[in-house]
């Protein structure tokens, strides 16, 4: 399983973020809720990762 994307975070990612202003990333459960309230960005769970994505 790949790192989060983001900056600074050592976490597992759980989700790919496909974001309409920047390319896709897989990120973290903590961010992936964060940055998927946001319009237009749409979060899909990656395999593996479906218990940390409740």
């Amino acid at each position: 399983m790949s790192e989060c994307s983001e900056d600074g975070c050592e976490n597992p990612a759980a989700v790919r973020l496909s974001i309409p202003w920047a390319d896709d990333r897989d990120v973290c459960t903590a961010h992936g809720r964060a940055l998927v309230q946001q319009d237009g960005v749409v979060a899909e769970v990656l395999d593996g990762a479906e218990v940390d994505w409740r």
